[in-house]
């Protein structure tokens, strides 16, 4: 073979290369996903069964829904899958905080690509009705004056609301002591009867005995105020810097190829800015949001930062 047949040849097998990835990618998917979430019956397995109807239905194949009750091994899974798109995960913000808890078998920054930060849920701050404070400034203000005093619910460490109750105490700088319970049942009965004074609780949870004045809310722990909770003032808007919700993201194996992402990301934005999804997510006590890879992965940062200065100040390890 000639020199300049060499050549040619290069340049026909480069030519080859570049048009092979791209139409690899237009194809995707050719078989059903797996979406790794949470045990059934939750918020975020709620989430991951929307996502499953977002993707099934712009990709025209199967997205089945595989449930662990373990985030730790969620977040295993999908750190040793191969990194093709074909297992995703739907998670809550513990995957990338647990390690701040307990030792885990991945890298929250390394070992996973986030897609999209598909919803948020804010939680309620509510009291017993026994307690003499209607807003989050009088609550406070008691606080103070009586150190110690005062309790709230939590479940298990590191828990959403366990978590939501040392942000508070450490940005409004008051003592109320964590009551840990084993169900949110009980700890809901428990400051319904009076023998604990307040709670970080999900809209769904709290709204019926507000709605009765078995319990009184007095801010929301969203940055804003929230549509799913009218004229509810923010907690932050008392205590600079306080802002927590529950998380919904979609997330892959780092090196999925960016096609790949795109086409994700493409159709949960696209079905969670539908009407049909507004309603189901609004019922659900729930915000769509759908930001891009790029916002999702910020956002991490920052509440990876926020989460290991609260949890190393209270000393908080996993159970």
């Amino acid at each position: 073979m000639s020199r300049q047949d060499s050549i040619v040849c290069e340049l026909v097998l480069a030519a080859v290369t570049l048009t092979a990835a791209p139409a690899g990618a237009q194809t995707w998917p050719t078989k059903p996903v797996r979406i790794v979430t949470a045990a059934a019956g939750g918020g975020t397995d709620f989430m991951a069964r929307m996502v499953a109807q977002a993707l099934s239905t712009a990709l025209g194949h199967p997205a089945i829904v595989d449930n662990r009750v373990s985030g730790v091994v969620q977040g295993e899974i999908i750190a040793q899958a191969v990194p093709d798109g074909y297992t995703l995960l739907v998670s809550s913000g513990n995957l990338w905080i647990a390690g701040f808890m307990q030792r885990v078998p991945y890298d929250a920054v390394k070992d996973f690509k986030p897609i999209t930060l598909a919803a948020t849920s804010p939680y309620l701050l509510v009291v017993n009705p026994q307690v003499a404070a209607k807003t989050v400034k009088e609550l406070v203000a008691l606080a103070k004056a009586r150190p110690g005093e005062f309790n709230y619910v939590s479940l298990s460490a590191g828990s959403s609301n366990h978590l939501a109750g040392e942000l508070f105490k450490s940005l409004a700088g008051v003592n109320i002591v964590r009551v840990a319970y084993k169900s949110i049942s009980v700890g809901t009965s428990d400051l319904l009867s009076g023998q604990v004074q307040t709670m970080f609780t999900s809209i769904t949870a709290g709204a019926p005995h507000i709605k009765t004045g078995r319990l009184r809310a007095l801010g929301v722990t969203s940055a804003q105020p929230t549509a799913l909770f009218p004229g509810l003032p923010p907690v932050g808007a008392t205590v600079p810097g306080y802002e927590t919700a529950a998380v919904y993201g979609v997330l892959a194996r780092s090196g999925v190829p960016s096609a790949v992402v795109t086409k994700v990301h493409q159709a949960v934005a696209n079905y969670f800015k539908s009407a049909e999804a507004h309603e189901r997510l609004f019922n659900a006590g729930t915000e769509p949001l759908a930001n891009t890879p790029e916002q999702f992965a910020s956002m991490i940062k920052v509440d990876m930062v926020r989460w290991e200065k609260v949890i190393r100040e209270a000393g908080i390890r996993a159970e």
